[in-house]
Order: structure tokens, then sequence, then C-alpha cells
């Protein structure tokens, strides 16, 4: 056997037929010269990080992460600062670290990129014990995420967040103040604050143009739409992936806090947290070892990630 020592960390909610999972990747990485992986399932009590823990302790090189936002969350958030590599075998309606490793919903994508070899050291976000990869956010985004039902998201998808966005649209304004590497309160009447490391959201819509996932920052947006009008400004702004979106500020920095008047809504990488009035964000360069589509030094991680796609058909 040639190939690292691998885990697998499973939501089992989230796996049509989980046997069958087992047996083709126990396949896929017997051919490709790799030990057989060991298994861990999560629970409701812990969605992935003991048993990401677990499996480093066991000797796993590699974590493979299969399940939705909260799954990949967890183990990111063990595997963050080991030399230990994260792969995404996306299940159920994907995640927002799939989306933005190109694998949609692809289970069998997501295994040829780790068979592949393309690794790379990204930065990680980190709000009190948990970490992040892809965005953290406060208002609206999280308030979509809360009214958009399990049920619309298994039958159409992405699209499905259309329906819990619609509910928000007009709701009133955050009073916040924000807060960049230490400096002056910036007071804001935003809808959102959106903190990112890569720019996709689901549907391979790209937020923030600008964010790179290992240059040691974050990218702050704050969303500042007023009525309908604007939300559809900007909405087409970003569709359009214009450099300058209206009513979007976007920042740098490698510390964030956001204060709120009242408490809100907050998510990370789509997985929503309790609410809060308070968020702390900092940063840690190169955290995380994550496996990614080749060329894995290209500044978007999902550069390519078709040609994989089809070579990953034989799986």
């Amino acid at each position: 056997m040639t190939g690292p020592r691998s885990a697998v960390v499973v939501n089992p909610v989230k796996v049509a037929d989980l046997d069958h999972l087992r047996a083709a990747v126990g396949e896929a990485l017997a051919k490709a010269g790799w030990p057989a992986p060991k298994w861990y399932e999560t629970t409701p009590e812990d969605p992935g990080r003991g048993q990401a823990k677990q499996a480093i302790a066991d000797g796993a090189e590699l974590v493979f992460a299969c399940g939705g936002d909260g799954t990949v969350t967890a183990v990111v958030t063990a595997l963050a600062g080991t030399d230990t590599a994260l792969a995404v075998l996306p299940a159920g309606t994907g995640n927002l670290l799939a989306a933005n490793l190109g694998l949609g919903t692809d289970a069998a994508t997501g295994l040829e990129v780790a068979l592949e070899g393309g690794r790379r050291r990204i930065d990680v976000g980190v709000i009190d014990d948990r970490c992040f990869v892809v965005m953290a956010g406060m208002g609206f985004d999280a308030k979509m995420l809360e009214d958009t039902s399990e049920t619309a998201k298994r039958r159409i998808g992405w699209l499905a967040y259309v329906g819990g966005a619609a509910r928000h649209l007009l709701d009133r304004p955050m009073r916040a103040r924000i807060r960049l590497d230490g400096g002056a309160p910036m007071p804001r009447h935003p809808r959102a604050v959106i903190v990112g490391n890569v720019g996709r959201l689901q549907g391979g819509v790209r937020l923030l143009s600008k964010a790179e996932p290992d240059d040691g920052k974050l990218n702050v947006a704050i969303l500042s739409p007023g009525n309908l009008a604007h939300w559809a400004a900007l909405a087409w702004a970003v569709l359009r992936r214009q450099d300058r979106v209206p009513l979007m500020e976007t920042y740098t920095a490698s510390r964030v806090e956001i204060y709120s008047n009242r408490a809100q809504p907050r998510q990370l990488d789509g997985d929503l947290i309790a609410p809060g009035k308070v968020m702390k964000i900092h940063v840690r360069p190169k955290a995380l070892l994550l496996c990614v589509p080749q060329p894995d030094a290209d500044p978007d991680l999902a550069y390519d990630a078709g040609a994989v796609a089809e070579r990953a058909e034989k799986l």
C-alpha cells in the first residue's frame, strides 16, 4: 500500500445508501493503492469534530468529510492546525465548501480530487472555538438559511434559497458597529455583514470576487440595500461579476468585530449557529491542508473542476 491512511467522517442522515458509499469508496481507494479507510459516523450530539479528532489520533493522514455544511465545519475545526488533509465528499444537498471546490453534490468527484493529489494550505476564519473556510455572516444571509426548508433543498437544490431570501428582502436593517483590525468603529445600517475567505455562494455565484484563500486576510462585505430596487441592482452586479457592486462595501482585514443593537441570526459556512449581538472573527493563516482540483496553485479553488468530474466518471 502506497497511499495515505484515511478516514471518513460521515453524517448517515445525509447519505441515501451508506453501504453503497462504503463499498464504492473502499473499492476506489484499493484500486489506487490506498489502505482501507476507517469510518466514523456523526451523531446529533457531535456533528463531526470529535470523530475527526479520533481519526487523527488513530493515525489518519487524510480525512474525508461526508455530509452537509455542519459536518464539514466540524471536521475543519478539528483539522485546523494539523498536517492531516481534508477532502470533501458532498452529500445531501451539498455544502458551501463543495461549491467553492466545484464539486457540486458529486461525491465521486470529491473522491477523484483526493486521489489525484492536489493539496493546498488555506486560511481559516475563527469565531470562538469554531472554524470556517468559506464565509460567516450575520443578518440577512443567516435569515435566508433559517427559512429555507430541507425538503425544498432536496427537491430543487440551491434554488430553494431564493424562497428563503424573498421572505426577508424588506426586513428592517441592523444598527451595527464594525471594527477592522482594531480600528475605529464604523457605524452602519446593513442588512447583512459577511466575512469570507473564499467567494462563492451556493449555485456558484461569486459574491467576493477578490477573495483569495491563502492571503492571510478575510474579506468583509457590508450589504445595505434599502428596497427591492436596491436588491435587484446589487444582485445584477454580483451576477455580472462587476468590480463595483452598488450598496455593498468591501474591505480586507485579519480581525473583524461586528456589534449589533439586537440579537441577529448568524451562520458559519452555511450552518446556523446561535443568534447573537456580536461576532468576533480572526484569521489563522494557512491552517488547513485541503484537497483541491489540479492545478492546486490556482487562486480559484474550483479551477478545472469540470475536467476532474469527467475523470471521476469511472468511479
